[in-house]
Parts: structure tokens; C-alpha cells; sequence
């Protein structure tokens, strides 16, 4: 059910202690998710809130969850926070604890990355709010004092919802949630998502089937999408045989290169960690300031590299879809995607990443995403590889490096 709910002062539905907080972090006006969901929220109910990243969902989830806490008799766990990726976790981790410390409130993590002193910890005292992984919920299910803790959930948050309606570990996680309801009974559920198809039938997989209040953010039509196939010059068959590889792999690397030397900071997408490899390489070869982020990356080196972005030492980070949920980089001016997503929706989560420095972006400013770059993959008008010479061409692509390397040996 679409909700119209809403006011020019949402933040009225919160408590003193969460009104005076967000006025000390100079929080004055709500955006739009917050002004419209806020007092839907404030009330207990279940809803679904899909609006643009970086328009402030996350607080808007967890201000009501907040307020709902403060000044209780707290023993166990009181709210989970369920985000799709282990990166994730660390960015949410990172966002919440100044909520945390300003309303006493213990914030904590748990996924496949927690050392088990930690685990211990948590099972012993547990955290007033924990960010977890739907596999992590699961696990965590089967333990007596974990059990014992998740028995008292008032609120679940589902971030990114879409990534996890329809697939596998969407029914696991619905699997998870039914489980947790039959251990601790009726608990608020809240997912939020910057693009679902259809928010009804969401909704429906959030909840189990049961009311769900919808609030939907159109993004707008600020986006700036270029679509580049090019033109292979001599300068590129120079460059491709410093690459070993092919014209039209290294006349990608030149427009990318210049692109990314225009602006200040880029996110190149890319489809596989195969590919990111690849063309980290290559990058690197040309001497460009590009670093390189996916999912089978050590922790310490996925820290460590979205540092660096952060903090401006890096130009762009080359990425897969580790970085497309909304993780925070700080400043992005620029988007880049590397041939198809194959998805609508994946590419408007990817390009739609908004220039924004923080948590909650005041200044309300439009995305800029930048063109997508055709590989040899794509189907183009005037190409149409089989899906064989597709995986022939990328595994050569991919091989390149690896090969280069073994020839010193």
C-alpha cells in the first residue's frame, strides 16, 4: 500500500533525546524519504522505501529504531540491521556508532569476517543494535545465548532489499525472519531499496505476506547517460602492444584514462572480479591512479583502498557490484560502466550514485554518472559475437597479465 503520509517537519514523530542529537549533527530540515517515511515509521509499522542512494534512507530507517530504544530497559538484541554485502556491514558499523555513542546505544557487526573473540563478546553481552549478513542470521539462530539475545527483537532493517528479493538468499533470509518471528514474536520490519521493479511485490517478501506501507522517491530525470564505442586510433595500436593485448581492449583504456583524468573522483563499474583484475593491470601499466575493489579482496585491502578513494589518493576505484549498494566513498563526480549490466535496474543503482560527501546529503545535489564504455562483450549493432567467442575473447583478455608474468620465469 502506497502511503501519502508526511509533513514539513518530520522529525516531530521522534522523541526530545533523537531531536536533539540530529540538531547537534546540524540536521535541520529532512530530505524527502525522511519527511515522507518518518511518521509512518514512527508509529511501528512495516514499510518499504525505495528512494535514489544517498538521499539519507539509512537514517531515515534507523532514526525511528533509535528513538524507540532510548530510555528502555534493554537486554538483548533490540534491532538488526541485515545488509547484503560484508562491506556493507563496515560502512553501516561506521555510520552508526556517533548515533550510538550520542544515545547510548551499543552498535556492533557480526558477519564471516568477526573474529570469534567477538563472537564470544556479542553471545555474552550483546549490542543493543548489531549489522549482519542474512547468512550471519541464519547461523546465529542455531546458537542458545545468541538465541537467547535475538529474542528480544523489536525492529529489523533490511537494506537493499532488491539485491535479495527473488534469489536464493532472499529465501533464506525470509526463512531466517519467519524463524526469528517464531522465536520472539511480531517484530517491525523496514526494508530499504534505491530501485525495485515492482515495491508491492517486495513488500510482500519483506513481511511475509503481511501489511506493508510503501514510500516511493522518484529519482527524477537528472541522469546523464552516454553510451561510447571508441574509435580505435594509431595511438591505440601503439598502446595495445605495450598492453599486449588487442586495438579496441586499449582504445577502451585511453577513453577511460582520459575521462577519469578529467574529473576528480570516478567510479568504474565493471560485471566480473576477473575483469577487474584485468583491468587494474592495465591501468596500472599506463601509470594511472586507479585501485581496485571486489568481494574476494582480503578485508584489510578492501578497507584500505576505500580509504584511499576516500581520502583523495586515488583518482578512480575500479569495482564490481561491492560497490554498488551504497557503500560510502565519500565524493564521486563521475560513474563509469564497463560494458552491459545486462540490467536496467543495475545500472541505474550504479550510475545513480549521487555526488555527495556523507551521511545525509543537505545540499541536495544531482548525480553526474558518466558514459558506458562497450568492451568486446557487448552486443553490439554492427557485432554479434556468440556467447562462446565471448568467453574465448575474455578469457584472453583476463589471461594476458598472468601470461606476461609466467614469461620471466
Amino acid at each position: 500500500m502506497e502511503s501519502n503520509a508526511g509533513g514539513v517537519d518530520a522529525f516531530t514523530a521522534l522523541g526530545a533525546p533523537v531531536r536533539s542529537v540530529l540538531s547537534k549533527r546540524g540536521f535541520t530540515t529532512p530530505t524527502e524519504p525522511q519527511r515522507r517515511a518518518l511518521p509512518v515509521l514512527a508509529t511501528g509499522s512495516n514499510a518499504l522505501i525505495v528512494a535514489p542512494t544517498g538521499t539519507g534512507k539509512t537514517e531515515t530507517a534507523m532514526l525511528p529504531v533509535f528513538d524507540a530504544l532510548v530510555g528502555t530497559d534493554r537486554h538483548g538484541i533490540s534491532a538488526l540491521y541485515i545488509t547484503p554485502l560484508r562491506a556493507l556491514n563496515r560502512d553501516m558499523q561506521d555510520r552508526l556508532e556517533w548515533w550510538g555513542e550520542q544515545l547510548d546505544l551499543d552498535i556492533d557487526v557480526r558477519h564471516g569476517d568477526t573474529t570469534q573473540y567477538q563472537r564470544t563478546k556479542q553471545a555474552d553481552d550483546p549490542p543493543d543494535v548489531l549489522v549482519t549478513t542474512p547468512e550471519t542470521l541464519q547461523a546465529m539462530l542455531t546458537g542458545s545465548k545468541l538465541r537467547r539475545a535475538l529474542s528480544d527483537i523489536e525492529h529489523v532493517v533490511v537494506d537493499e532489499v532488491h539485491e535479495l528479493a527473488g534469489s536464493k538468499r532472499g529465501a533464506q533470509l525470509t526463512l531466517a525472519l519467519e524463524r526469528l518471528r517464531a522465536l520472539a514474536g511480531p517484530f517491525q520490519r523496514i526494508g530499504l531499496s534505491a530501485t525495485v521493479g515492482d515495491p508491492d511485490t517486495v513488500g510482500r517478501f519483506l513481511t511475509g505476506d503481511r501489511a506493508c506501507e510503501t514510500v516511493t522517491i522518484n529519482a527524477g530525470s537528472a541522469l546523464d547517460v552516454r553510451v561510447r564505442m571508441p574509435e580505435i586510433t594509431a595511438e591505440d595500436e601503439q598502446l595495445a602492444g605495450q598492453l599486449l593485448t588487442e586495438a579496441d581492449i586499449a582504445s577502451h583504456v585511453r577513453v577511460m584514462r582520459e575521462i577519469i583524468d578529467d574529473h576528480e573522483s570516478t567510479l568504474l563499474f565493471v560485471n566480473t572480479r576477473q575483469t577487474a583484475e584485468a583491468l587494474g593491470s592495465r591501468f596500472k601499466a599506463v601509470g594511472a591512479s586507479v585501485g581496485v575493489h571486489h568481494g574476494s579482496l582480503s578485508k584489510t585491502a578492501r578497507i584500505d583502498v576505500e580509504d584511499r578513494f576516500k581520502d583523495g589518493e586515488l583518482d578512480a576505484l575500479l569495482c564490481t557490484s561491492s560497490m554498488e549498494l551504497g557503500i560510502d566513498v565519500g565524493h564521486i563526480d563521475h560513474v563509469i560502466q564497463y560494458s552491459s549490466p545486462r540490467q536496467v535496474s543495475r545500472l541505474l543503482q550504479r550510475v545513480g550514485r549521487p555526488v555527495t560527501d556523507g551521511m545525509i546529503d543537505r545540499r541536495e545535489r544531482s548525480s553526474r554518472p558518466g558514459p558506458m564504455i562497450p568492451s568486446n562483450r557487448l552486443l553490439l549493432p554492427t557485432e554479434r559475437p556468440t556467447a562462446l567467442s565471448n568467453r574465448r575473447r575474455f578469457m584472453k583478455e583476463a589471461l594476458t597479465p598472468l601470461q606476461t608474468r609466467l614469461s620471466g620465469y
